[in-house]
């Protein structure tokens, strides 16, 4: 399919491809693509991120992130012994909720619990599986999706009607904005990220070659169930100590507090391809993760068998079970206050 040039930019592209999924309608994927190359694909369901091609100095250009050829297959991963979220948007609440309840207001909210008893990544059926609608696409320099879900009161049981809206922007310096703005009809807690898997050197390849930092001199402690105690672990020194570059390590499941607010939270960069990527968030912290059972099980894009060291997620978020722990970041939305996260993602071909 070509796309449409308009003057110096591409109009964003709406393409019917992913077809119909047992109980869901039938999707819709997006395409945004700026002058330098680059260019990012976005479903309406889950407002997932399918793709995002990066050029490379070189002349290649590589697809940075894993994912599925179908809606089917999409929808079927959510029924893997641990779910891979492939590009998501993860809500209400991203991250473990110890016991699956919580206090607000003093009433204790009872949630439904999908991982022992605990609610991890928003319950059973959260906004990852729904379909999003898509308001408005905007074409221009810097184009852009812009989707919206409204979750109703007792979704999963939290409680409040909440209306999110996400906007995905390409910019024309290989920036990749993830926009959340949210609003509710009663105090709620909300905690919103995006789940892609990152790999510099290809969707098939493995990430541990791949060098990480992060901006953060500690991470939240948790216990066998990986639910936070309420303190902090040191990292001077430790293993997970990412002030200074090194390796993607093999397995990783743990949140970083980070150092400053709207400031680079983590780097990526394959030394193969010469690609850097840039985190920037204004949120308190960012969970890496590699690894997860399903692995080894799933085939994805172009026939690539993805493992478990396919790619590392940078979830930029609130600290899991913030709701529980009074010493974490407040989680509570109310009704007269918007609620703002905004992450970038920045590449830069070296």
């Amino acid at each position: 399919m070509k796309l449409k040039q308009i003057s110096n930019f591409v109009e964003p592209i709406f393409e019917k491809v992913f077809g119909f999924a047992n109980g869901y309608e039938q999707a819709g994927l997006f395409t945004l693509q700026n002058s330098k190359g680059m260019e990012l694909r976005v479903s309406d369901f889950g407002a997932t991120v399918t793709s995002i091609k990066v050029p490379l100095r070189s002349g290649e250009v590589v697809d940075v992130v894993p994912g599925f050829e179908s809606l089917q297959d999409y929808v079927d991963s959510f029924s893997l012994p641990s779910a891979p979220y492939f590009g998501a948007t993860v809500g209400r609440y991203a991250g473990r909720i110890g016991g699956g309840r919580f206090c607000l207001n003093g009433r204790q909210i009872i949630l439904n619990a999908n991982q022992n008893f605990n609610t991890l990544h928003g319950g059973n059926i959260g906004f990852s599986q729904k379909m999003w609608t898509v308001k408005r696409l905007v074409p221009g320099n810097n184009p852009s999706i812009v989707l919206s879900l409204v979750s109703p009161n007792l979704d999963e049981n939290f409680p409040g009607k909440l209306t999110v809206e996400l906007t995905y922007t390409l910019t024309e310096e290989n920036e990749i904005v993830v926009e959340y703005k949210a609003i509710t009809s009663e105090d709620t807690v909300v905690n919103l990220t995006h789940h892609s898997y990152f790999n510099l050197d290809g969707h098939s390849e493995s990430v541990l070659n791949q060098q990480l930092s992060v901006n953060s001199k500690k991470m939240v402690e948790v216990d066998h169930e990986n639910i936070p105690t309420g303190n902090f672990v040191a990292l001077d020194g430790k293993d997970f100590d990412f002030t200074s570059a090194k390796s993607v390590p093999e397995n990783i499941d743990n949140t970083f507090a980070l150092e400053a607010d709207y400031g680079l939270a983590a780097t990526l960069f394959s030394p193969k391809n010469k690609l850097k990527m840039l985190v920037y968030t204004n949120q308190p912290g960012v969970h890496i993760y590699v690894g997860g059972n399903c692995f080894g099980k799933i085939t994805g894009k172009e026939n690539a068998n993805y493992h478990k060291t396919s790619g590392i997620c940078f979830e930029t978020q609130n600290f899991p079970d913030a709701p529980n722990k009074p010493n974490f970041p407040n989680a509570i939305l109310k009704p007269d206050s918007i609620y703002h996260h905004k992450t970038i993602f920045k590449f830069q071909s070296q």
